[in-house]
């Protein structure tokens, strides 16, 4: 899973419906062919395709992404295991990630809140 301090060193994500394959790289910190790459190894990662094969990623993939990069990159997983620990912590993970979007939420909520205020 997704630390909630390793999620510091990215950027927020934008409150927007759909994401390019390079917003997703800059939010995620990741070149556009790893991410393709990903969607191989990685079967809950399913971008949308429209048009030209153009990949349009959701929030939720947005915040797959994040998770495959914190096991592969920051706790040191191999693609296999980290193929397993997302696939056997589904049940954890619904109940996780809704935590983390609810932070989520907040915090882009107080510092719109903030951004008023001034």
């Amino acid at each position: 899973m997704l630390e909630p301090n390793n999620n510091n060193e990215l950027p927020p994500i934008p409150g927007k419906r759909y994401f390019t394959i390079g917003e997703v790289s800059t939010l995620c910190d990741v070149k556009p062919h790893v991410l393709r790459y990903w969607e191989q190894e990685f079967p809950q990662l399913k971008p949308m395709k429209r048009r030209g094969n153009r990949r349009y990623y959701q929030r939720q993939d947005v915040i797959i992404v994040r998770q495959i990069r914190g096991l592969l990159y920051d706790h040191g997983f191999t693609i296999g295991g980290a193929r397993q620990r997302l696939v056997g912590d589904d049940a954890k993970e619904d109940r996780t990630q809704s935590g983390i979007l609810v932070k989520q939420m907040i915090a882009e909520l107080e510092d719109l809140l903030r951004e008023l205020k001034a």
